[in-house]
């Protein structure tokens, strides 16, 4: 398996992420998400979803998605869409290495490249409400206000125990009747 591996890697082909959207500890979770009333629950079942999106059993995957979020929390814009470039192409159908990547590109101003990835986040994790979420910030952004309801609407029917969705969700409805914010 090691050999298989390293020759993957030294071709240059593709390798493959663990199931992390197709993990069948999430369709827990998401349950949860919806039936709970406790923020604890709500918290934990968040944390848990983030962790498995997160986890990969390629190795190689594993160095760059850490790679590009150290590069990220140093403000490191540029490092971290180096190292989340060669993960999607490496792991093609890892949602959580084209959400990074995503989120990169918002950072960085680029918002049409954050809506490609996180569209392409949405092909492979539907239920995904980070990728929502900041699809939502996007249309926010452009003033696009109708666009960004729908996205943080969408967000939270997936999960409704997002901090402070719901409030952005009031002022945009106040907004597109015209009423003041």
């Amino acid at each position: 398996m090691l050999l298989l591996w390293s020759l993957t890697v030294a071709l240059g082909v593709p390798g493959r992420a663990a199931a992390d959207q197709q993990d069948p500890r999430l369709d827990d979770l998401f349950a949860r998400l919806q039936a709970t009333s406790s923020r604890a629950d709500a918290q934990f079942a968040q944390q848990r979803i983030w962790e498995i999106w997160l986890e990969s059993d390629d190795g190689f995957a594993n160095r760059l998605l850490r790679g590009g979020i150290e590069a990220m929390a140093g403000q490191q814009h540029g490092r971290a869409l180096d190292y989340f470039d060669r993960l999607v192409e490496h792991a093609p159908d890892f949602a959580e290495a084209w959400n990074k990547r995503a989120t990169v590109h918002y950072l960085l101003g680029d918002y049409r490249a954050s809506v490609l990835d996180i569209e392409r986040t949405l092909e492979l994790e539907p239920r995904h409400f980070g990728a929502l979420s900041g699809l939502g910030l996007i249309y926010d952004a452009i003033d696009e206000p109708a666009a960004a309801l729908r996205s943080f609407e969408a967000a939270v029917a997936i999960n409704p125990h997002l901090d402070g969705t719901q409030q952005r969700i009031e002022a945009l409805r106040r907004q597109l009747r015209g009423s003041p914010t």
